[in-house]
């Protein structure tokens, strides 16, 4: 697996980042997520993830929104990408724990970049009648967060 470099560059005493590497989730799925919560703050972010864990609130599907159904509230087309939440709910606290491992206040932190990119697809095979087989490949996804101190 290869060294993977944050996108964007911040203020080592006011920010504190965290990535995951190759998660299972969804490259779609995980890019309207991100484009959801990017710029909330830190415990605004933590609720909303939650909320879409247990399918109270629709993350609203912008690009990757192609026969989706409508939602309620203030979009149109959107989802409950369970999966993709967890992983972010388990980043969004990591990132928490740096800033508060590094002396900072996690209450006033904010999401100032957030990106998923696509990983490496792992290849597989599922065996089918008559000595077939069909192509079963898991996506995986790279995400970084970072969080700054609002003033």
């Amino acid at each position: 697996m290869a060294r993977i470099k944050y996108t964007v560059e911040a203020d080592p005493e006011t920010s504190s980042k965290t990535m995951g590497s190759e998660l299972h989730i969804s490259p779609k799925k995980s890019r309207e997520l991100c484009k959801a919560i990017k710029g909330m703050r830190s415990t605004v972010a933590r609720n909303y993830l939650l909320d879409v864990i247990s399918l109270k609130r629709a993350v609203p599907f912008k690009k990757h929104n192609d026969s989706l159904g409508h939602k309620k509230g203030p979009m149109a087309a959107g989802r409950y990408p369970v999966n993709a939440a967890k992983e972010f709910l388990k980043l969004l606290e990591n990132a928490e724990n740096n800033a508060e491992y590094k002396g900072l206040d996690s209450g006033r932190m904010s999401i100032t970049h957030i990106a998923a990119k696509r990983g490496r697809v792992i290849h597989g095979m599922r065996p089918r009648a008559r000595g077939r087989a069909t192509p079963k490949n898991t996506e995986t996804v790279n995400v970084e967060i970072i969080l700054s101190e609002v003033r």
